[in-house]
């Protein structure tokens, strides 16, 4: 069950801030432009908005290198401004989500800076280690961004560790100081009136205490690593460096210090039996949901998807999460699909009938292609390292175009802080004007998740054939069936005897699926 107040199976909205609405003409966004929006987000019929980091930070990863996990960055706003938001949010039947980064914090950070120059009662509130004999890094781990997960600093003469950048070093989770600060920090944001946490990277919270080397990853399970297969950290099984027995269990912490009302929703970034390690973080009295990188990495298709369907079926309730993009991939309209309206239609409706709660991330509902942007013009690390062939994190983050007849589409009045090159019609103002968008199908389909409850329902069935996936769900208010067509030729398929509630395209009928449809209906 959900956290109270909650929808077993909520569609979360998530904002990435400084790609949303500038209302100061700094050319980033801000949170007077999420205040601003807010009545177009409920508009969409989600249940709660997730808001990306806002906190001061460097900006060497995003935004997710924190200073302060208490404060607002100048450049984002002020208190004031945020507790607007949770209001306005509230009185519109939004609930809010924030994001919690406890891995690690900036390198920057005033904790850091006391631990790294051993002040008293800082010393073990990071990961210390000495170097091997020969001066080299204490084991074999790289980080998640291609690089040693080590790195020395002069002032202690020993390495410290990171999973990401250097500049996040890891904080000592099991550390008693550390676990009361984060307490305190998660009560801070309740307080403020945040009905729950997206806890960032909670896979990466704890690692092996022996410190051992990673084994080779053997092929079978390098397949299945998250991240890309050109980077070495997908050569490694990540055995040592996170995920130890006491792993999904320090979720009862996290669910401690959050409250029983809050609604905690964990990233699995783990690639490695992922459905069933969110199992593990969201049993009782611990995390709500979950969401995995499988669809991601591993493809949006037909027998992914019932493949996926068919590990979470102890996941009764809503715990595993749906999702095809987010701030840290590139957009699915390109990677999934081919660009066009007509996909972002079909992969919204055959994410969004699946069972367990759903992610949107900002722009997907206009169908937002992944935008092109030149090596000069990217200054995300993840993309530069790999360039010309990273996750295309920046070009997810190209803001949002709001109108076709202001300068910059509307999100500033300065320099966009990425270059916006969006076509003619996808737009918000001009999606909102015709009948036929991507955004009015967005919004047909999460009211009838609303009005139906269907993603709550059991599964009495997931079956692929080739690439042509029917699911059955069953409701105390009834069974739906979705016939979900991901080939490039329409599909005659068995007669459906029922009332079709949606369509991703046209031409559907009882035995007809075209190429590229997804279709939600309801048994008589």
């Amino acid at each position: 069950m959900a956290a109270e107040g909650w929808p077993r199976c909520p569609a979360i909205y998530e904002i990435y801030p400084r790609s949303f609405l500038d209302t100061t003409g700094s050319g980033s966004g801000d949170l007077s432009g999420i205040l601003t929006k807010l009545d177009y987000i409920a508009a969409l019929g989600v249940d709660a908005i997730w808001i990306a980091p806002f906190y001061p930070s460097p900006m060497r990863d995003g935004g997710y290198d924190i200073t302060d996990h208490c404060a607002i960055s100048e450049a984002m706003g002020d208190m004031q401004t945020f507790r607007q938001i949770i209001s306005g949010a509230h009185t519109r039947g939004l609930k809010v989500l924030t994001d919690q980064v406890i891995n690690h914090t900036s390198d920057r950070h005033k904790w850091f800076e006391k631990s790294a120059t051993r002040e008293s009662g800082f010393d073990d509130w990071y990961i210390w280690h000495d170097a091997r004999p020969d001066g080299t890094a204490p084991n074999n781990w790289m980080s998640y961004f291609g690089q040693p997960a080590w790195t020395w600093d002069h002032r202690r003469e020993q390495y410290y560790l990171h999973q990401f950048l250097s500049h996040q070093p890891n904080l000592n989770l099991r550390h008693s100081a550390v676990k009361d600060a984060l307490r305190d920090q998660m009560r801070h944001w309740r307080d403020l009136g945040v009905d729950g946490f997206r806890m960032d990277a909670i896979t990466s919270y704890l690692h092996d205490e022996s410190f051992a080397d990673n084994p080779v990853a053997r092929p079978q399970v390098r397949a299945l690593v998250g991240g890309p297969s050109y980077s070495p950290y997908a050569r490694q099984d990540h055995r040592y460096d996170m995920l130890p027995g006491d792993g999904a269990a320090y979720c009862d912490n996290v669910r401690n210090w959050a409250g029983a009302d809050a609604y905690l929703l964990g990233e699995i970034n783990v690639g490695n039996h992922s459905i069933e390690i969110a199992d593990s973080f969201t049993e009782e009295g611990r995390l709500d949901a979950a969401y995995t990188l499988d669809f991601p990495e591993r493809g949006f298709t037909a027998q992914v998807i019932a493949d996926v369907l068919d590990r979470m079926q102890g996941s009764a309730g809503g715990r595993i999460t749906m999702w095809l993009s987010s701030h840290d991939q590139a957009r699915h309209s390109s990677t999934m699909g081919d660009g066009s309206a007509h996909d972002a239609k079909f992969l919204a409706m055959a994410c969004g009938c699946l069972p367990g709660p759903w992610l949107i991330y900002q722009g997907e509902e206009l169908g937002l292609p992944q935008p092109e942007l030149t090596r000069d013009e990217t200054t995300d690390p993840f993309d530069l390292m790999f360039w010309p062939d990273g996750a295309g994190r920046e070009g997810a983050r190209v803001p949002m175009p709001w109108n076709e007849t202001s300068r910059n589409y509307g999100f500033t009045t300065g320099t966009p802080w990425l270059p916006m090159r969006w076509d003619a019609g996808l737009s918000v103002a001009a999606q909102q004007a015709d009948d036929a968008s991507v955004l009015v199908l967005y919004q047909r389909l999460l009211a009838l998740r609303q009005t139906h409850r269907f993603t709550e329902g059991t599964v009495d069935y997931a079956e692929a054939t080739g690439d042509l996936l029917h699911l059955r769900l069953r409701t105390n208010g009834g069974v739906f069936i979705a016939v979900i067509n991901f080939t490039e030729a329409a599909q005659q398929i068995e007669a459906i005897e029922g009332e079709l509630l949606l369509a991703s395209g046209s031409g559907v009928t009882r035995t007809h699926l075209p190429a590229r449809t997804a279709t939600l209906w309801r048994l008589a």
